[in-house]
């Protein structure tokens, strides 16, 4: 088995605590109840995947979501919605990522959007009181920023291709069985992180 010189992480659930219950309940009191239909840790619906390959602004997500409540909200109302998963950062899985950095080249692979990415760098920012998750790695791909989306194979080309990277000699770590099991297929190493794991169980 090839040396692992590469090892790229997930962000939510992996780096970054998340509850997607308190997005589903915060959605169900603006009137939408079936939330958990259209968007979950498994799965995205169209519109969704827009808004996480960067194919819809803000402005037309929101503008969306008023379309499918017909309730009276506002855009604040639905961001604040939207943000509700997104929890603390794990401290102590950051400064493992620090040991990590002597031996290996890191990377971080994540579905986001523009919405979240501002919520989690400011959460980022105020516990930490650093400037910019990215500094922990050698490259981060967002899936808003580069318009492909985890569990596609076409993301896991495009990170290799982009970083010049072996699969052989990469390890990929994610919480989402659909993502790991995308991955093996393309050549990587993998390691599913289970929801009572952190990443310092990694054996590398």
């Amino acid at each position: 088995m090839a040396e692992t010189k590469n090892i790229i992480f997930d962000l939510g659930g992996v780096l970054l605590d998340i509850d997607y219950h308190k997005t589903i309940d915060a959605f169900k009191n603006l009137g939408i109840k079936n939330f958990d239909e259209m968007f979950s840790q498994f799965k995205a619906d169209e519109l969704f995947e827009k808004l996480e390959t960067g194919k819809i602004s803000d402005t037309d997500f929101y503008a969306a979501i008023k379309n499918r409540t017909k309730a009276v909200i506002s855009d604040e109302q639905i961001e604040s919605a939207w943000n509700a998963m997104i929890l603390d950062f794990r401290v102590d899985s950051l400064i493992f990522l620090e040991k990590l950095s002597v031996h290996y080249k890191l990377y971080l692979l994540s579905n986001t959007n523009s919405i979240h990415l501002r919520c989690f760098r400011q959460r980022f920012m105020t516990q930490t009181s650093k400037p910019l998750l990215d500094a922990y790695f050698n490259k981060a791909w967002y899936s808003h920023k580069i318009g492909l989306r985890k569990p596609h194979s076409a993301i896991f080309e495009f990170v290799a291709k982009d970083a010049n990277l072996i699969e052989e000699e990469t390890l990929f770590v994610d919480d989402t069985l659909m993502n790991i099991e995308t991955a093996q297929k393309m050549g990587f190493k993998t390691h599913h992180l289970l929801a009572n794991e952190k990443i310092d169980v990694l054996n590398v």
